[in-house]
């Protein structure tokens, strides 16, 4: 099997997957939860029927942001921040009104909101950065005329890749299911990442050892027996993963589920990226540099 033969489709594959993602987020962004927006938010057990609910909650002053099913006769109600007097008054008109009873409740401020917006950013680029120099630290030693930087840099461009298709995927899932991101998208994010690149890794890994013994002549077969040597272990581990993320996802709470959905795309695009983008883009770069050079 020569995967470094048929790159292109590989790469044709992850433009034909981010960009419808890339175009949805120019055109609809993400739908964001209270965490990243600021607002109330309010889980009632007792009753589904949403235009009720939505005007008791409007007709008290409040503006509702959306009302959604979440499971068994349970809804939840989203809107702007509100008062705790306000929260009161609503909670008893809908007790009162529909006979439900609140079993969350949770606000947040949009100075708060704002601040973890910004630290979420700020870790996936500190987390980025690491990442590039803790490869070209580690991979120092590999035969010239290969660098060590271009294994970082490789790595972060499919990284990246992974973090599109996951934002990619929740822009067309919040426009078309009205699905919300929160702070739990940041963590499964930032796994993803770690996951990610611990897959590539072992595949980069797999291609020192080989230049260390075989040279850098022959750079794009030696690569592509890199992969091939590490692909069985890359994807039982991957599917063994998938498979108890896909448990959760169908038979865990309500309140995890867009956090495990988050990880079940991503750790599927971490692993189709370490395998058909990171070592493709190596043998690509490698190779135009020794164009270059000759």
């Amino acid at each position: 099997m020569n995967i470094m033969k048929y790159r292109k489709i590989w790469f044709g594959i992850s433009l034909a997957i981010i960009v419808p993602g890339i175009i949805s987020m120019l055109l609809w962004g993400l739908r964001l939860g209270i965490d990243f927006t600021g607002g109330s938010m309010m889980e009632i057990k007792g009753s589904q029927d949403i235009a009720k609910v939505t005007s008791i909650v409007k007709g008290d002053g409040v503006e509702v942001s959306s009302v959604q099913k979440t499971g068994a006769n349970s809804l939840i109600v989203r809107t702007k921040e509100m008062s705790e007097t306000k929260h009161r008054d609503v909670k008893k008109k809908l007790s009162d009104a529909l006979k439900v009873q609140e079993t969350q409740y949770e606000t947040v401020g949009p100075t708060v909101s704002k601040d973890l917006t910004m630290k979420a950013f700020e870790l996936i680029v500190f987390a980025s950065v690491l990442i590039v120099l803790f490869l070209a630290y580690s991979f120092r030693k590999v035969p010239k005329p290969v660098s060590s930087w271009q294994f970082g840099v490789c790595a972060i461009i499919a990284l990246l890749h992974d973090v599109l298709v996951m934002l990619g995927v929740f822009s067309i899932l919040g426009h078309f299911l009205d699905i919300e991101i929160d702070s739990m998208f940041v963590v499964a994010a930032l796994t993803v990442i770690g996951f990610s690149v611990h897959d590539t890794i072992v595949v980069f890994d797999r291609i020192r050892e080989n230049l260390i013994k075989r040279g850098s002549d022959e750079f794009e077969n030696l690569a592509n027996d890199s992969v091939l040597e590490t692909f069985s272990r890359s994807l039982n581990t991957s599917f063994l993963t998938f498979l108890v993320l896909l448990t959760l996802f169908l038979l865990g709470g309500e309140s995890t589920r867009i956090f495990v959905l988050a990880l079940l795309v991503g750790i599927a695009t971490g692993t189709y990226s370490s395998i058909f983008n990171a070592s493709p883009m190596l043998v690509v770069w490698q190779n135009w540099k020794t164009k270059r050079n000759k």
